[in-house]
């Protein structure tokens, strides 16, 4: 039943990861007719993840009250109908309203997720679990690439979105009929065993969390600091890194899309195999640090090596690789802050893992901005890759430091 739920869970994050990167292929098309510059659309992505990563609590906030399945659905339907009326904006104001609503809508998804793999998997699959949600965040903006630059000529722009929000409609539809709660026990049907490996969540609601600590623990602040450089680093391929391969590697506009999605389908496998990988190292060892921190800061170190290395390559396809490479390693370090989330929030998993997520959304809403204005202030586009390793190096040390053992809050008996 648990992988059930695991497979709607990955439905919704392609879903999600195809609407989210629908603007990148039509922007020009987008500026042109709303009379907008490449400045205004950097505005509009960032109030996208501006109101991302501001309600991620708010959205663990729901998730606790209404139980994952509920405030699941709630979501999929207000993302995927703002999806569709993102089309009628017709200015630069109704377009970054329209595109930070819809940011704000899909705040809940990996809250609620990660609420339900915590109350469903055991603790020996949570990396495994992470891990296929993390192959399906890269698979669909891979997807939303390759199709979107396919729809678009046939099909507006503004039809594509209605078009993409179809999807998480359906799907929201179906999993309210065929997904039961995955907080409450499993129906008598269900094999025993399936379940007696997961403790249902208590029917009561839990208990307040100590907001305090998650501002001051210190794992909590380094578990934080990994994810918002790491997920700031990987902002790169939906951003700006199409436009550094045709500044610095002369490649052409078409060429740089397909190049693009390279590193993506390098992250789809390097978050299943590090998923898979991190259980079976807990499973093995029973060792959190090493199968969560150790393979986390191994990755991540080799991150930060070969986007260096990228840096000095003179042709487009050796710095590819090299960015591949990186995104392989990128993608398997995140499934350990997932699996490590999940471990840390105990019973309480929303709040830790939605204050974890808002932090890496504020990196990732950072990182383009900060790339613009460095490439605006220099002409260099080469920083870029400078920016992206060090920021993976700079996760790399939070997670040497980082002990991953433990709950975050005191666990009720």
């Amino acid at each position: 039943m648990r992988y059930q739920l695991l497979s709607f869970l990955c439905a919704a994050t392609v879903i999600a990861y195809l609407q989210r990167s629908a603007l990148g292929v039509p922007s020009k098309a987008i500026e042109s007719e709303l009379g907008l510059t490449a400045q205004d659309m950097g505005l509009v992505w960032l109030a996208w993840y501006a109101g991302y990563a501001a309600f991620q609590l708010p959205a663990g906030w729901i998730a606790d009250r209404l139980g994952s399945k509920s405030a699941l659905i709630t979501f999929a339907v207000l993302w995927s109908t703002l999806t569709a009326v993102v089309g009628a904006a017709t200015s630069f104001t109704g377009l970054w309203v329209l595109w930070g609503l819809m940011g704000i809508a899909q705040a809940g998804i990996f809250v609620c997720a990660t609420k339900a793999i915590g109350a469903t998997f055991p603790r020996t699959e949570h990396a495994l679990a992470s891990g296929a949600l993390a192959c399906c965040m890269a698979g669909g903006a891979a997807l939303s690439q390759f199709v979107t630059g396919r729809l678009l000529g046939p099909l507006a722009w503004q039809e594509i979105l209605v078009v993409y929000a179809v999807p998480g409609l359906v799907w929201a539809f179906v999993f309210a009929l065929v997904v039961p709660r995955p907080e409450q026990p499993p129906p008598e049907s269900e094999v025993p065993g399936d379940w007696a490996l997961v403790p249902p969540a208590p029917a009561e609601p839990p208990a307040p969390a100590q907001w305090s600590r998650l501002l001051t623990d210190r794992n909590m602040l380094l578990l934080c600091a990994q994810q918002f450089q790491r997920a700031g680093a990987v902002a790169l391929f939906f951003t700006w890194f199409p436009r550094y391969l045709q500044e610095t590697k002369g490649v052409s506009v078409a060429s740089s899309g397909g190049l693009a999605a390279w590193p993506l389908l390098a992250g789809m496998l390097g978050g299943l195999l590090g998923g898979t990988i991190s259980d079976w190292l807990l499973v093995r060892t029973g060792n959190p640090r090493l199968s969560r921190q150790g393979l986390a800061a191994c990755a991540t170190t080799v991150c930060a090596g070969v986007s260096l290395a990228a840096f000095y390559a003179d042709d487009a396809n050796t710095a590819v690789l090299l960015i591949s490479v990186a995104a392989f390693c990128g993608y398997a370090s995140g499934v350990s802050a997932y699996a490590t989330a999940l471990s840390m929030g105990g019973k309480r998993v929303a709040p830790v893992f939605a204050t974890m997520n808002m932090a890496g959304n504020i990196g990732a809403g950072l990182f383009p901005f900060v790339v613009g204005q460095l490439v605006g202030g220099t002409g260099n586009w080469n920083l870029t890759l400078l920016l992206f390793a060090g920021m993976f190096a700079g996760s790399a040390v939070c997670w040497t430091l980082l002990n991953p053992k433990g709950t975050l809050f005191e666990e009720p008996e």
